[in-house]
């Protein structure tokens, strides 16, 4: 998603609203399920607040989508097959400058698997709750410089052209701990 960030946030403030409706939830229902503060919910839905990843992670989480398909549902931009560089959207972290690039499918697209491209800063650590890998697998593979991955209580070096396949759902962590960012792919398989 680029562009404007207010009009980002009021679109991913409106989306979150439509998908937490659909299924008949309260702002408590959300919060409870999300972990996420009913006043911190109430916040990005009139978008009075920028999400950051980890909080949208949570989000994302609790409605059973991938991060990438509540991002796509907010751009709303139809079926497409070919997505030029410049037309794929891309979302910064307004917490860490993380940015997340939905390489494929095209937004709208009902393909079981997505191809996200990650820029990770030096220094930036991204936590992301189980929920977020609950109903999905995934695999990161390292493009440039170093990533530290965490799931629950194993820690992950990887280089780049290392790959790993995540085990079973946990609470997981991306770390740049070096002085040059980290780029990576993100390959997720939806059942």
């Amino acid at each position: 998603m680029t562009g404007n960030g207010d009009e980002l946030d009021a679109r991913l403030g409106a989306r979150i609203r439509v998908e937490r409706e659909a299924r008949g939830w309260s702002l408590t229902d959300l919060s409870d399920r999300a972990g996420v503060s009913r006043a911190m919910i109430n916040k990005i839905e009139r978008a009075e607040s920028s999400p950051t990843a980890s909080l949208l992670g949570r989000l994302s989480g609790a409605f059973g989508l991938t991060l990438s398909a509540l991002l796509a549902r907010a751009e709303d931009d139809g079926r497409r097959r070919l997505l030029r560089a410049g037309e794929q959207r891309s979302w910064r972290d307004p917490a860490t400058g993380y940015v997340r690039r939905l390489v494929a499918p095209p937004p709208g697209s009902d393909m079981p698997l997505e191809l996200v491209h990650i820029d990770l800063p030096a220094g930036a650590r991204v936590p992301f709750p189980a929920s977020a890998y609950a109903f999905t697998r995934h695999i990161i593979h390292v493009l440039t410089n170093e990533l530290t991955f965490t799931e629950g209580d194993i820690e992950h070096h990887l280089a780049a052209g290392d790959s790993l396949e995540l085990g079973p759902p946990a609470d997981c962590v991306f770390e740049n701990r070096g002085d040059r960012p980290c780029t990576y792919l993100v390959l997720i398989l939806q059942p």
